[in-house]
């Protein structure tokens, strides 16, 4: 399986990103059991965002606090990331991950300045 992450930029603080991950060659059964969104800060190791089962509700990082939203298109094979009350320490690099391939997408870069 391919993962193509978009959707990141350059925001302000408060502002809003939606980003997008499309699973090239996943099968629907696969795609569906999981699929999550981890980053990247500068720095740092990565670290878990959020993930999306077929088994149960999303989970979340704790310092989302209720900011972010993943869904998935299941028929599009994609996975998106509502980012919305962003803050400078969300800036990282956003990557998309199938937990049953274990496969990454390449990134993409989320920055956001005060």
């Amino acid at each position: 399986v391919q993962l193509q992450a978009s959707g990141g930029g350059s925001v302000q603080v408060g502002g809003s990103l939606k980003l997008s991950c499309a699973a090239s060659g996943a099968i629907l059964s696969a795609f569906r059991e999981s699929m999550g969104w981890y980053r990247q800060a500068p720095g740092k190791e990565r670290e878990f965002v959020a993930e999306i089962t077929d088994s149960g509700p999303p989970t979340y990082a704790d310092f989302v606090k209720g900011r972010f939203t993943i869904s998935r298109d299941n028929v599009k094979r994609r996975v998106y990331l509502q980012m919305n009350g962003l803050e400078p320490e969300d800036t990282a690099i956003y990557y998309c991950r199938s937990n049953v391939y274990n496969s990454w997408g390449q990134g993409t870069q989320v920055t956001v300045s005060s």
